[in-house]
């Protein structure tokens, strides 16, 4: 014989106020828990978008990211004539050699931070086809002249159409404005790569290629001819999209241990503010468990009857917390990228496994709370729980 739902859901209303607390405080838990998981997953949905799937991109093997990656002329030279790279319809091949610094700037709110300025080559937007340009136009790539991101201009002093940007003792003109899709491009600023090694004094050395190859299944081909090539011992090609999922595993990784970290510390409240909610519900009870015993329902029915309305009240709270995390996706914030060292715009974003681990998380916690006094619900005895008070 099993006690109806209804018994535990009635329970649950005649006990609002202590209810409500406790849904309140796993609803704060579970806000703070979706939202790191959606802080990570955002800057590695960024990151990710920030690569093509059908870009291959060149630097060196030692480097961290694509500010400490050198390649000289000669070694472009070399990579220029490997096989199976694509050439457009004017019969150039399809490489952008990118020289990638960083500058200061001011922010509006105040102080300063670092921004990556990447230098481009012509075709680079038949390479990187999500670069939208959404206001003012193209830099000329005889002038000292940039387009900037809109994540940038949207933070940053100096960052809009007009601006003049002061770096490697020239001035800058930035003359447009685009949008990448949403990707991390978006906090950058592009000028011309002819034009940057010149400002750097940096001869003929960038710090990565980006190209595209006839067919992206001539992959491996390209790679044995890249690798066979002693010239080339110290480089490496990676799949653009590839490339920056990489670069997204560290600084995603520490968000989403740091998050988890701090909800479990406050996740120790919620469960025991649950438990002294069920301990509460028991001793106000005593009287209907011993009759409830008496009438034939057997120590787990009462058990699970006790622990399936702990788990009520957690769940409850944890999809109002989960709720009220889904609204973050309407907010971009930008952080320091630990391998750019420069500013990354990103949105929070939810995904169907943040779902199901927020869920979960709340579960835990239902049960958690729930199972000792559960435990001491179905251990009374009937005798002296039906001469109780």
């Amino acid at each position: 014989m099993k006690i109806p739902f209804k018994y535990t859901f009635r329970n649950f209303k005649a006990r609002k106020l202590t209810a409500a607390i406790t849904i309140t405080g796993i609803a704060l838990v579970v806000f703070v828990f979706a939202a790191a998981l959606m802080m990570a997953y955002g800057i590695e949905k960024t990151l990710v978008s920030t690569g093509s799937a059908d870009n291959i991109k060149i630097l060196r093997k030692s480097s961290q990211g694509e500010i400490s990656s050198i390649i000289d002329g000669d070694t472009q030279n070399i990579i220029r004539s490997l096989p199976h790279i694509a050439k457009n319809n004017k019969g150039e091949l399809m490489i952008s050699a990118e020289p990638v610094v960083i500058i200061n700037l001011p922010i509006k709110s105040g102080g300063m931070s670092n921004v990556t300025v990447r230098g481009v080559s012509q075709n680079v937007y038949e390479l990187r086809q999500q670069i939208k340009l959404t206001e003012g136009r193209l830099f000329n790539p005889l002038l000292r002249e940039l387009i900037v991101g809109e994540a940038i201009s949207n933070k940053f002093s100096g960052a809009q159409i007009g601006s003049i940007v002061r770096f490697a003792g020239d001035d800058w003109t930035i003359v447009g404005l685009f949008e990448a899709e949403g990707s991390g491009f978006e906090s950058e600023m592009w000028g011309d790569s002819q034009q940057l090694l010149s400002a750097f004094n940096r001869e003929s050395s960038v710090s990565t290629l980006t190209l595209k190859l006839d067919d992206l299944a001539n992959f491996e081909e390209f790679k044995r001819s890249f690798e066979t090539d002693k010239r080339l011992l110290e480089f490496e090609p990676k799949i653009e999209q590839k490339y920056f999922e990489e670069q997204s595993g560290i600084l995603a990784t520490f968000i989403r241990v740091l998050g988890i970290f701090i909800t479990v510390i406050f996740s120790i409240g919620a469960i025991i503010g649950a438990m002294i909610t069920m301990y509460s519900s028991v001793a106000n009870r005593t009287r209907e468990i011993g009759t409830l015993r008496s009438l034939g329902f057997k120590r787990r029915n009462i058990l699970l009857a006790f622990l399936l309305e702990s788990v009520t009240i957690s769940v409850t709270g944890g999809v109002i917390g989960l709720f009220l995390a889904s609204f973050l996706q309407f907010f971009t914030i930008s952080t320091l990228n630990w391998n750019s060292f420069s500013e990354l715009a990103f949105s929070f974003s939810l995904s169907p496994s943040i779902v199901i681990s927020s869920l979960l998380f709340t579960l835990v916690m239902g049960l958690l709370g729930g199972f000792l006094p559960s435990v001491r619900a179905a251990r009374l005895n009937i005798v002296n729980a039906l001469r109780a008070e």
